[in-house]
């Protein structure tokens, strides 16, 4: 039997900071009224037979609070990038000028702003459950060291301990990041 790996603390909270990491970039592309670059980051392009995201196929900026343009490097790829955006969900229409697509973020009412809160709340259940089974790993992980004799009682409760701490704060950490949003997008 091939021996069991000691408890490694840095690759859990490693693990939860991934979930982290990955809902605030979630969040980053809901939409609050404000044009952001984020907002296109999940959109990928059919460019030269494989999907792109668009940052890859052109520059993205921001000229005005309520304004988005992307400068498309190849010209052929003009249609596909308006046709991408147009159909990512997300409500903008481009307008396009030669290379040059721009997107003018519309106001966003109360019924869209309720639906980009529950969008959210779902992406922050998600990243919860995310750091939940990490701290699940670690707590069968431990179980298995301690069945196997090689850490002791005291050290078992002591790591549990450890890590239902990290939990938590990891799961507070995603919660302040939902509040945050959460009022980013209802008091725009």
């Amino acid at each position: 039997m091939a021996a069991i790996q000691p408890f490694d603390k840095e690759d859990m909270k490693r693990r939860m900071k991934g979930a982290i990491a990955t809902v605030k970039g979630e969040f980053g592309g809901l939409r609050t009224g404000r044009a952001s670059p984020a907002l296109l980051d999940p959109i990928t392009v059919e460019a030269y037979g494989t999907p792109t995201p668009v940052s890859q196929v052109g520059t993205i900026s921001t000229p005005e609070a309520r304004l988005l343009t992307v400068q498309v490097w190849d010209r052929s790829l003009v249609q596909a990038v308006d046709k991408a955006i147009r159909q990512a969900g997300i409500g903008l229409n481009p307008q396009v000028d030669g290379q040059l697509l721009r997107i003018p973020i519309p106001e966003l009412n109360e019924e869209r702003r309720r639906e980009l809160a529950k969008l959210a709340h779902k992406y922050a259940e998600a990243a919860r459950v995310s750091v939940r089974n990490v701290r699940r790993d670690g707590m069968d992980h431990l179980k298995r060291l301690e069945k196997d004799h090689a850490i002791g009682e005291d050290e078992h409760r002591k790591l549990s301990d450890e890590l239902q701490k990290l939990t938590d704060e990891n799961i507070k950490e995603i919660d302040a990041a939902l509040q945050s949003k959460e009022q980013e997008i209802m008091h725009v």
